[in-house]
């Protein structure tokens, strides 16, 4: 660890230099970059500095201890590394939180699908639920949200939404909401007032850049064609919807939201950018490791991550055994503590790794 540190303090004070360097302040896009990179370790070297004034004193300490014949030095000494240890064993801990990899899509925006799955029209009701709640949790942080597509049912559902989340650190606080998403009540057109059971997808990916995923035109197959249902007069006599067929991978885009068709291809081309991206990682992850369960699960979007069950007023995500009895606030934005909890069981995951692999 201190191998690491030494490390990280070396390129700390490269940036430090870097951000007074005329040529790094003359290019905005550069100096962006070193700014963030200068602002994430100053927390890790905050808590280093004070860790070697720890380690300094008590190697001060343990000296005295050693060498000195005076009993109030002795004493004092004593007192000092009593006091002392368990701060510099406090001190390593926190250092190896901070030292876990970051994911690198930690700090992107997000597009998020929303699909409704098993149980027709209620499904759909439950995914314009799902809907909602991340509009309000976005909104509680002061968020972006553009939908990109979405199919709207007649009775307030939605059979699929995609939508864009911009803002700092999105996906590191939603990308544990991927997964599939449960809701047991009773839907208002059950006369017998029997419990039904239905179920939405969500998949949370990271919005991927231009220069990261390169996508060329002859790779694509683009038509336009009349967009159908609710719309307005502008969006159902104009051939403005726009499907992007994506040749080498047989991916299928389609937006219609927008009456211009050159906005339709933006936001098209946007999602097919982010599920390149999600392939790509998952790819590569899946050659690292074929078999990357977890104790927040594997990110397989198959798996059944929460319940929202209404008849007992309870949101349970069965990833960290986690119920909350308060499913209004939840479905009102209010999801913190799950994100929380499954943030800290990932970190603590992270943690355990190399012990397991030593």
């Amino acid at each position: 660890m201190l191998d690491l540190l030494q490390k990280i303090e070396e390129r700390y004070k490269e940036l430090t230099l870097l951000l007074s360097d005329p040529q790094v302040l003359s290019d905005s896009n550069r100096y962006k970059k070193v700014a963030k990179e200068y602002d994430d370790l100053s927390e890790v070297m905050g808590l280093y500095k004070e860790y070697k004034k720890v380690l300094s004193t008590i190697e001060e300490a343990e000296k005295i201890k050693a060498t000195s014949k005076d009993k109030d030095l002795l004493e004092m000494a004593k007192t000092e590394l009593e006091e002392l240890k368990p701060k510099k064993e406090e001190l390593e801990n926190k250092l190896k939180v901070l030292l876990v990899p970051k994911d690198p899509n930690d700090g992107k925006n997000v597009i998020v699908e929303i699909r409704a799955g098993t149980g027709g029209d209620e499904a759909a009701l439950f995914a314009a639920d799902l809907y909602r709640m991340y509009v309000k949790y976005a909104e509680k942080k002061r968020w972006r949200v553009e939908v990109l597509s979405s199919n709207p049912t007649g009775k307030g559902g939605l059979k699929e939404i995609i939508f864009s989340i911009e803002g700092p650190d999105v996906y590191s606080q939603l990308k544990y909401e991927s997964g599939i998403h449960r809701v047991q009540r009773v839907p208002l057109t059950e006369a017998s007032g029997r419990i039904h059971t239905s179920a939405s997808s969500v998949a949370v990916l990271p919005e991927a850049e231009e220069v990261e995923i390169d996508i060329k035109p002859e790779e694509l197959k683009i038509d336009v064609y009349r967009a159908g249902g609710p719309g307005g007069q502008g969006v159902n006599t104009t051939d403005s919807a726009v499907r992007i067929t994506h040749l080498p991978t047989g991916m299928v885009v389609t937006c219609q939201d927008e009456r211009s068709q050159i906005k339709n291809k933006a936001k098209a081309l946007k999602v097919l950018r982010a599920r390149l991206l999600d392939k790509a990682q998952t790819d590569q992850q899946e050659k690292i490791a074929k078999e990357r369960k977890s104790m927040v699960g594997s990110g397989d979007r198959s798996e059944k991550i929460r319940t929202y069950n209404f008849p007992q007023n309870r949101v349970t995500d069965h990833r960290v055994d986690l119920s909350l009895h308060k499913l209004t606030e939840i479905l009102n934005g209010e999801i913190e503590e799950f994100i929380e909890a499954l943030r800290q069981k990932d970190q603590e995951r992270k943690l355990e790794a190399p012990s397991k692999t030593a």
